[in-house]
Formats: structure tokens, sequence, C-alpha cells
């Protein structure tokens, strides 16, 4: 990344990490770069990524629900937001730190004290949700935890939206005959890991 930065230093062009090394007003050190850099490729590569695979994976391993989609292509972007939702794969969510004594869902907290939120829990509340462990792709949209909530909401969340509606529009029209190579229990899953997802996904086609 270091490398990159310096490249993009000598030699700007339309991208954004040139954006940043010529265009931020105050500049920012290489330092800084790297490690902006770094961030928006963890946060808009890895995510995305694991979500597109991850989000296939129960796509095929629910067949009424890919049948529904490849049935009515205006459902993408319901099904975009239930997996979002049902998937959950950034497993720790927002982190807060309480200003004065609160009590939250029965339990007292000092002031002071940092909560940390189980995004995957939240997001399969079942007072929020009817039947939260259900996949359903009809299921209307709500407002989930998958981007984080309030002023610290995912800035690219929108482009990560856009990325799965594309991505699985083209998955399931190009390759009607999608299905699992190996058995699901096969599928090694990355759940050691920070952002849930699978090492590796075999499929084949028709």
């Amino acid at each position: 990344m270091q490398r990159l930065v310096a490249g993009k230093r000598a030699n700007p062009a339309d991208d954004l990490l040139s954006g940043l090394v010529h265009d931020a007003d105050p500049p920012l050190t290489d330092a800084q770069l790297v490690d902006v850099a770094l961030v928006l490729l963890g946060a808009g590569h890895e995510t995305t990524a694991n979500m597109l695979s991850l989000g296939a994976f129960a796509l095929l391993e629910h067949p009424d629900q890919l049948a529904a989609l490849r049935n009515d292509s205006t459902l993408i972007d319901n099904a975009v937001e239930e997996l979002l939702r049902y998937l959950t794969i950034v497993q720790l969510g927002v982190s807060r730190v309480t200003t004065e004594p609160v009590t939250l869902g029965g339990v007292d907290l000092p002031a002071c004290a940092t909560v940390v939120i189980a995004t995957p829990e939240a997001n399969r509340d079942p007072q929020h949700w009817p039947d939260p462990d259900r996949l359903d792709v009809h299921r209307p949209r709500t407002s989930h935890l998958a981007f984080g909530h309030g002023i610290h909401q995912c800035l690219g969340q929108q482009l990560a939206r856009i990325e799965m509606r594309i991505g699985l529009r083209e998955l399931i029209t190009r390759l009607p005959g999608l299905r699992m190579a190996v058995p699901a229990e096969q599928v090694p899953l990355r759940n050691e890991m920070l952002i849930f997802g699978v090492h590796s996904l075999p499929v084949t086609w028709s």
C-alpha cells in the first residue's frame, strides 16, 4: 500500500486514492493515506465479496427463495435487504459508551460502561421480525443493523447494495442451472474471523 500511495503521488490518475493524495485539505501524510486505503480495502472489498458469496450460498440452500427471485426480478431489492439482515456478516456491531446510568433490556448499566451490540442477534429479534430465522425474499424491507445505525452508519452502504443487486441478478440470470457442487456441510466457513463468509463456494451449473 505504501508503494501504491507513492505511485499515486508521482503519477495521479482518476481514482479515489489519487484524489486523497492530491486533493485532501489539509494534506494527508503517507502514513495516513496508507491507513485510509487499508480501511477502504477492508471495508469496501472484504465485506461485499463475502456478502455476495455467502448470499449465493444462502439462496442455493433455500431453493424456494432462489426460484422466487428467478421468477420475479423485481424482488431483488427485497432479497438484498433480507440477505443483509439474515446473514449479518459483521459479527460485532457498533460499540457505545454510556454517558450516564441507564437501564437497557432490563440490565442496569453505570456511566462510562461500554456496550457492544451483537448484530446477528439484533437482526433476528423476534420482537421486530416475525419468524426472524427464516430467509424470506418477500419480506418487506425493514430497518436492520447490517450497516450500523445513526451517524455511524457505513458510508459505503449504497454502493454495497448496488454491487449486491448487480452481482446476484447477473448470477441468477447468466447461470440458471447454478447449484452446489458439494454438500453444504463441506463448504468451509469463515466463522473464525471478524467478517463472516466462506473461504470458497464450490458450485456447478448446466
